[in-house]
């Protein structure tokens, strides 16, 4: 048997040598034989078959579609992103915030704050002020009573304007928690100045709302659209669903977003195609509760016999303020309105008012316009102010299907996407291009002409705050993504415009909007990121409308064109 072995190897070395007969060709395919065996050994001493075979059949992380249901095998290859370490942020915003907002019980609206009692007292009061000075005003609050109160938590709007000069801003407010306020107003312009201190909701309604706020999901209904090609099938959907019934879950593993709907009979769960939402007949507030809410006691002024005081030029110079750039810290108020022009107090603005400048500015640019139909604005306006911009149809139907402008010729494009659930709306809308911001934002590859704006907030207020926190979190985690592959990309936040004063206070209260807009800004604080304050905007505008006029949105473009260019 040995000799056959030795036989067939002289065999083969003779065949070799007959195949190569030239030295030089021996010693290469001799080196090739050696470098292919040391090849194997190091393959399988690695375990890199392994490794091979994972490669080609690996399943790449659907960036795509959230609306559809995941198996378990693909949720094991989503893991959760830190789900103990978002939770526990989530649960320390939380607190932090129940500290802020501490139960105010009251059996009757005579112990609660009365904006007819409470008095405001200029402090170092002047014939005329210096443009430039800033006013204080001392509030102290009463109860309908006439009873100094011992605890603050008033939700206050102080606001000073001029109406001839179309102009305003906002003031600032203090809580010292003792029943003692301190209002500052920066007097921004020359002239006669009026000055208002409207009490929105006294600090019983705020804590009311706070409770009524986080104790359930259900006082909007959605429901959802399942198709087929012989029917057509409407189930409940939401957040959480309180049913027996089998339910299709929509689940974002890593970020830890959930959706569900109720499975209609002999029909998948990816055959949702549409929804809506309806209002529920709920509240979780009482009787004596819902009399703070009363229109007549919403948003009534407390500075109803000042006069208005006189500002003038005087010899005061201005401090000389940097061009607006991202990253920039923006104080409170940050700016003003003056002739409908908003003009920022902490940085130097460039003024776009042509379609040239404009087009100029947006050249070679993406921009990616993430959120609720506050962005969307943006579209509509820039679609009538700088004609090169082509609506380019998306085939899709209704107001919240993704809306693009291009400019083929310098290669502009500006998109607008609407966010992820929840998003309340009569109208019937897509959901097979559904996603949330987290995922969209890890599909944009970035570079130093790509921009992202993101808002969110009007659609959260009906819901307990930990689904909008846990929401900023993830989208802050997003953000921090980008900046890793992509440190040049622009991303700036829009703020919450202030909307309608009267509009269902337990759902849509601006209460609920300034607790976001607080939450954003700790969330973001060491992001580089632009911010436009169109709370602050709003407020100054007096617009009290969640879609402001053109003007306004105008402005708030003109930041956003200020932090890229």
């Amino acid at each position: 048997m040995r000799e056959h072995e030795n036989m067939m190897e002289k065999i083969f070395i003779y065949r070799i040598l007959t195949l190569f007969p030239n030295a030089t060709a021996r010693k290469l395919l001799l080196m090739l034989i050696f470098i292919l065996i040391f090849w194997v050994i190091y393959l399988a001493s690695k375990d890199h078959t392994k490794f091979l075979f994972s490669l080609e059949n690996h399943i790449t992380l659907n960036q795509g579609n959230i609306f559809k249901k995941l198996s378990h095998s693909e949720a094991l290859l989503c893991p959760a992103v830190s789900p103990k370490e978002t939770e526990l942020r989530i649960k320390e915003i939380m607190e932090k915030l129940d500290q802020q907002i501490p139960p105010r019980p009251f059996t009757h609206v005579n112990t609660t704050t009365s904006a007819t009692h409470s008095t405001a007292t200029i402090l170092n009061p002047r014939d005329m002020y210096c443009r430039g000075d800033q006013l204080d005003i001392l509030l102290e609050v009463r109860d309908h009573l006439g009873r100094r109160k011992q605890y603050g938590r008033d939700f206050l709007r102080a606001r000073m304007s001029s109406p001839t000069l179309m102009a305003g801003a906002s003031g600032k407010v203090t809580d010292f928690n003792n029943g003692t306020y301190l209002i500052s107003f920066t007097l921004f312009w020359e002239g006669l100045v009026s000055l208002s201190l409207l009490l929105i909701h006294p600090s019983e309604g705020a804590s009311a709302l706070w409770r009524a706020r986080n104790q359930g999901c259900d006082r909007v209904i959605f429901i959802g659209l399942f198709a087929n090609r012989t029917s057509n099938v409407f189930t409940e959907c939401g957040l959480t669903l309180n049913t027996n019934a089998e339910l299709c879950q929509y689940m974002d593993d890593r970020d830890q977003e959930a959706f569900y709907c109720v499975r209609p009979q002999h029909m998948p769960c990816e055959a949702l195609t549409h929804m809506t939402t309806r209002t529920r007949n709920i509240s979780y507030l009482s009787r004596e509760e819902w009399s703070l809410f009363h229109r007549s006691n919403i948003g009534v002024e407390m500075m109803k016999n000042f006069t208005p005081i006189e500002v003038v030029p005087c010899s005061k110079s201005e401090n000389i303020k940097k061009n607006c750039q991202i990253g920039m810290k923006t104080p409170f108020p940050s700016g003003y309105t003056w002739k409908k022009m908003w003009i920022a107090a902490f940085c130097k603005q460039i003024k776009f008012n042509e379609t040239k400048n404009i087009n100029d500015c947006l050249e070679r640019k993406l921009i990616y316009l993430m959120g609720d139909s506050t962005l969307r604005q943006w579209i509509y306006y820039l679609q009538k102010a700088v004609k090169t911009l082509k609506y380019f149809d998306h085939h899709g139907a209704g107001i919240f299907k993704t809306h693009v402008l291009l400019d083929v010729e310098r290669h502009i494009l500006i998109q607008w996407k609407k966010h992820g659930q929840p998003f309340v709306t009569k109208k019937l809308f897509s959901v097979k291009d559904e996603n949330y911001i987290p995922r969209e934002i890890d599909r944009v590859a970035g570079d130093k002409n790509t921009a992202i704006v993101i808002t969110l907030g009007q659609h959260f207020r009906p819901f307990p705050i930990n689904i909008f926190i846990r929401r900023a979190i993830n989208i802050q985690k997003a953000i921090e993504r980008l900046f890793l592959r992509s440190p040049e990309t622009k991303v700036i936040l829009k703020t919450e415009n202030t909307r309608e004063l009267h509009q269902n206070a337990e759902m849509f209260s601006d209460f609920h909007g300034y607790i976001q807009n607080l939450i954003i800004r700790d969330i973001f604080v060491n992001l580089t990121v632009g911010i436009i304050d169109a709370w602050d905007m709003t407020i100054a505008y007096c617009t009290n409308n969640a879609h402001p006029p053109d003007y306004v949105i105008q402005n708030q473009i003109g930041m956003f064109l200020n932090y890229i260019c």
